[in-house]
Parts: structure tokens; sequence; C-alpha cells
């Protein structure tokens, strides 16, 4: 089974006592995290541009079967303002990730907002010319995104699909199980219907944890995609207070994932 599962970010000072010793220093917690998890996704990246120096430094301090998932920074995904100096930093950037065979894959999260118009598909294919040799994924927060027109066009590309969990609400992207890609990748994000849009800080909208009722249906899920791809990725979100690292223990077990990066 080629299944990797983690958490969307380690570096939460509300997972101590969770994950993290309450007197472990801030700067240990990765070493921590990769002694039970073999993978990661790095949310970081979308609000400031990521440096090569910084993600050396993620690779030198974890084992050589850990790897990096890593999101695109904001300006490619939601303003779509990013000029050809931002992406050669980005790409840059990530040398050390690619160099190290530590790159997992690259997460294109786009807005509720943005919907499969020609302009949108034209801006989705430049961002895939240029990281055409890399594993790259779309994950879509708006429903018309799910047609087997676009599922297609994602095939052609070569473009990976992030089948996400989050709230039944209008317009939100239902659990969908597409493999158009080497890469098969799935997200947590939690079913926080009420906080999903009111809420005072962000990481509100993620205050969920998944009950085993919820996940067990996600094993035979992830089983069949595992099925299709070459890998996949499997990330939880609803990272307020521990809940992703609760329910990440709780999906490997239920998988027979085993318990660390070095197993």
């Amino acid at each position: 089974m080629g299944v990797r599962i983690g958490t969307s970010g380690f570096q939460y000072d509300d997972w101590r006592e969770i994950l993290y010793p309450r007197g472990l220093p801030k700067a240990r917690f990765l070493e921590r995290y990769a002694e039970e998890f073999d993978a990661v996704e790095l949310n970081f990246s979308y609000y400031g541009m990521p440096s090569a120096r910084a993600l050396a430094g993620l690779v030198r301090r974890t084992p050589e079967s850990f790897g990096f998932s890593i999101k695109l920074h904001g300006s490619m995904t939601h303003t779509r303002d990013a000029d050809d100096a931002a992406y050669r930093a980005f790409l840059e950037a990530l040398r050390p990730l690619v160099d190290g065979g530590r790159l997992l894959a690259v997460l294109g999260q786009f807005p509720q907002a943005l919907w499969p118009g020609a302009e949108a598909r034209a801006h989705l294919e430049k961002i895939r010319e240029r990281f055409w040799d890399l594993p790259l994924v779309y994950e879509f927060r708006n429903r018309r995104w799910i047609r087997d027109e676009v599922r297609r066009w994602l095939r052609s590309i070569g473009v990976g699909t992030c089948c996400v969990d989050q709230p039944d609400l209008p317009n939100l992207v239902p659990p969908v199980l597409w493999v158009t890609a080497p890469t098969a990748y799935v997200r947590f994000h939690g079913r926080n219907a009420e906080q999903w849009y009111e809420h005072e800080t962000s990481a509100q909208r993620y205050h969920y944890r998944y009950g085993a009722a919820e996940l067990r249906p996600w094993k035979g899920r992830i089983e069949r995609l595992d099925g299709k791809a070459e890998r996949t990725l499997v990330f939880f979100n609803n990272h307020f207070r521990g809940n992703a690292v609760h329910n990440a223990r709780e999906l490997k077990g239920l998988l027979g994932v085993s318990a660390g990066s070095a197993g």
C-alpha cells in the first residue's frame, strides 16, 4: 500500500501534550512529528514565498523516508497575479525537496469563487506548464468543477485531483474519488458546518474531530484510490486543538499504516 498519512502543518502550540511534550522546544517539533508520521503538508508557502534555505532545513531535520507536500503561494491560486519572477522563486525554493527526492506533491488550492470558465482553465493550464515535471494536484472549493468533462481535462494535462471531506454545504465540493494523475490526494477539513463561514478566527473553521463511524468508510475509499494510483497522500487539516493528530492516528490504525516514518 502506497499510502502516506499526515497532517496539514505541524507547528501548532495547541498540539502540546497531544503530540508534543509540554517542555519540547518548538524548534524540535518536526523531529517529534517525524517519529510518528512520514509526510507533512506545508501550508506556510501559501502565505509567504518559501525559500530554498528554509526547505533545506526541513529536509535535514527529517529521515530520508519522510516526504513533503507544499501548497502554492496565494498569488498563484487566489489573487492570480504572480509574475514570472514569483514562479521562478517558488521553483528555486523547491530545489532541496526535488533534489533530495522528498517532494511528494505541489498542491494548488483554489477559492470557492473560482468557477470553471475559459479564463480559469487557461490559468490552471499555465500553472501546469510552470510545474510541468512536478507532481501537481488541484483542490477545488466550487462544486461546479465536479463534472466528467473536468475530470477528463485534468487527466489530459496530468494534474491530480484532491478529494476533500468537508461540510455538506451548498456549492462546496463533495468527496469525489477521482484519480487523474499518478498521485491520489485526500484532505480532511472537518465537518464544522456551523463555523465554516461564521467564525472569529479561521482556525475555528477546522475545529472538528471525526468519530470512528465517520472515518471507517474512508478505509475502503482510500484503498480504492490507492489501487489506481502510484502514491496516495492523506492529510488532516482539522488542526484546531490537535484534532488532526487524533484522527490521523486513528486512520493509520484502520489502514494498518506503519507508526512512523522509519517504519
